[in-house]
């Protein structure tokens, strides 16, 4: 059943619509909030302190750059060490309408809105507002979404309060033909009160294949634009190639994205090679597909051979070495990465996790606004999982579909920032500072990939896009 246009006024937030019933009365952790608080010069100070080579003034200009068009970021990092022991944050991927508000317990008691107040009045307002020279469109503000209305509603909510005026809440599924939206000389019209209201500014929470409903070069603004999602945002090829081209950029300043091993632009035919090339074990993922859809743990020949048996939609994957366990199989090479997991239960099981970490850019900068984890299913033992448990082994993705537009979330594997969960993850304040350093390294490399791939016009530069992404089925879906 389609859901309706709803109209969210202005003073109507009411904080249990808008968080976990677990995290509404939680406890920040008393580590998380000084870090949230904590600042950036400190954080500079120490991180430098911990990496002598690293150049001061360029992760200072790093940590204050104003990025263009990627203003709203979500990365899953993983928290890995080597076999010599070596710890660090690995980004996974980025996330260009990241999750996160719902799970992060209240900062400060007095303020209900939280993080939702934060990044409106922080990143989404300033976005709004008409620089000198741009081109000044009136009209109402609109939340698009086609999944997590829990939060998606509390932007809402927020963006009614700061702004003082009503907003369109409008569910924008993919597929789907929705006859109260029009795009018409570049803007968004919504049909209100029988007649075609003109949109001056759309938060947008799509998700899937977010491509189809939005355009590249539009007089709604549109936050976060959907160059970002095609930059890496929702595109792990584009993410891929932006980490390498920006830590080229960046290797003189002792500063590097940390990924695991990633093969790019892979034809299904080739994948068995490259799962041979590290060790008959890796992950195949398809690009453009997110909330744990279309990630393929390989651990055995009989895993390769079921995943070789599938259709996809798409033509290319990526192919990443696999963080697992160090005594998986015989590939244990000094650079091969492994999950630190949590602390040890009292049954002496440790749980694969993963971070989200979300920032916005700022007047400041770029800052952190939430951060929560996530584990797996199933603790992480010695013993190679078998094809059945691989994911329930490996997998943190909380999302549960239900059907075409229908999710729930698996709330019992959530990892809050509290006094009660955080202690799990075994993190202390420099893991902190060094997730926030990863994670706006990530950000700033897929908003420069933005910056080359649009035109002083404001259009995607094809050809450019084409080279980077050589998936034909792709390109049909963007460019029809």
């Amino acid at each position: 059943m389609k859901q309706p246009i709803q109209i969210i006024k202005p003073n109507s937030f009411e904080a249990e619509n808008h968080w976990y019933p677990k995290a509404l009365n939680a406890t920040i952790h008393p580590m998380v909030h000084f870090f949230l608080n904590l600042d950036v010069e400190r954080m500079i100070n120490r991180y430098c302190h911990l990496n002598p080579s690293v150049n001061r003034e360029k992760l200072k200009d790093i940590l204050n750059y104003k990025t263009k068009y990627y203003h709203w970021c979500g990365a899953d990092l993983i928290n890995v060490t080597s076999k010599n022991g070596t710890r660090k944050m690995v980004v996974i991927e980025n996330n260009s309408c990241p999750s996160g508000q719902k799970s992060m317990p209240l900062q400060f008691e007095n303020q209900e809105e939280g993080g939702y107040k934060h990044l409106i009045d922080n990143a989404f307002a300033p976005f709004m507002k008409c620089k000198r020279g741009c081109q000044k469109v009136e009209g109402k503000l609109a939340v698009f979404y086609d999944k997590n209305p829990m939060e998606a509603s509390g932007y809402a909510h927020a963006i009614a309060n700061r702004f003082n005026e009503e907003v369109f809440y409008i569910p924008f599924y993919n597929d789907e033909r929705h006859d109260k939206i029009r795009y018409i000389n570049d803007q968004f019209f919504v049909y209100h009160q029988k007649a075609w209201q003109p949109i001056r500014g759309v938060f947008r929470y799509l998700t899937k294949k977010p491509w189809n409903r939005l355009p590249i070069r539009s007089k709604t603004k549109i936050f976060n634009p959907i160059i970002t999602c095609l930059s890496g945002g929702r595109n792990k090829t584009t993410a891929a190639k932006a980490y390498d081209m920006y830590n080229a950029e960046i290797h003189r300043t002792g500063l590097k994205i940390n990924t695991p091993e990633t093969i790019w632009d892979v034809n299904k035919e080739e994948i068995p090679l490259w799962v041979k090339r590290f060790g008959g074990q890796a992950v195949v993922k398809v690009p453009y597909m997110n909330a744990g859809q279309g990630v393929f743990p390989i651990l055995s020949q009989e895993q390769l051979e079921t995943f070789m048996a599938k259709d996809f939609t798409y033509d290319r994957f990526i192919v990443q070495s696999l963080i697992g366990n160090f005594n998986w199989g015989t590939s244990k090479e000094a650079n091969k990465l492994f999950h630190v997991g949590t602390i040890p239960n009292s049954h002496g099981n440790a749980y694969v996790t993963d971070i989200r970490f979300m920032t916005s850019s700022t007047a400041n900068g770029i800052r952190p606004i939430a951060i929560y984890a996530r584990r797996a299913q199933k603790p992480l033992k010695n013993e190679i999982p078998s094809e059945n448990e691989s994911w329930d082994v490996l997998g943190t993705n909380l999302s549960i579909k239900l059907g075409e537009n229908q999710w729930t979330s698996d709330t019992s594997r959530l990892l809050l920032p509290d006094r009660r969960d955080f202690n799990k993850l075994g993190l202390g304040l420099d893991d902190l500072i060094e997730a926030y350093i990863q994670t706006t390294l990530s950000m700033i490399a897929i908003d420069k990939m933005c910056k080359n791939l649009i035109s002083p016009k404001g259009v995607l530069k094809k050809r450019l896009f084409k080279s980077l992404n050589d998936d034909s089925k792709l390109i049909n879906e963007i460019f029809e």
